[in-house]
């Protein structure tokens, strides 16, 4: 099954300090999928395991049925799943064919305990997106 480009996991923040053989083994544990215009790739309450990367077509990205983003290629969404393992709190929508890759919780978790210092980095991550919902 096709893995992700070095490139494209190096253009999420949480991954771009990674070198080329680190990133390299990360992109063995995505897995691609493809979803066609209006598919549900996340649904706000619904189980989040996936943590995706887009890697082309384009997403809208909703809160309570408020169009609140959109995503498109290189853009990743699912982190919060990544550290809780718990509801999703956002619903991204396909807005045209779209192909990213998914990188389950099982896999990534080792991973990140292996570096802390992407933790940090997560955390970092997280706390902009919690800034950002709370100026709405």
């Amino acid at each position: 099954m096709p893995q992700p480009s070095v490139d494209l996991i190096r253009a999420v923040p949480l991954f771009s300090d990674l070198d080329d053989k680190t990133a390299g083994s990360l992109a063995s544990e995505f897995v691609e999928r493809h979803f066609d215009e209006g598919a549900a790739i996340a649904t706000e309450g619904s189980d989040g395991l996936n943590f995706f990367i887009v890697a082309s077509g384009e997403a809208s990205v909703s809160v309570q049925g408020e169009q609140v983003g959109a995503l498109g290629p290189g853009a990743s969404f699912g982190e919060v799943a990544l550290v809780d393992k718990s509801a999703r709190t956002a619903t991204v929508t396909a807005t045209s064919p779209m192909v990213a890759y998914a990188l389950p919780v099982w896999s990534f978790r080792p991973f990140l305990e292996e570096r802390p210092e992407l933790a940090w980095k997560l955390l970092e991550i997280l706390a902009g997106m919690l800034r950002s919902a709370q100026s709405r």
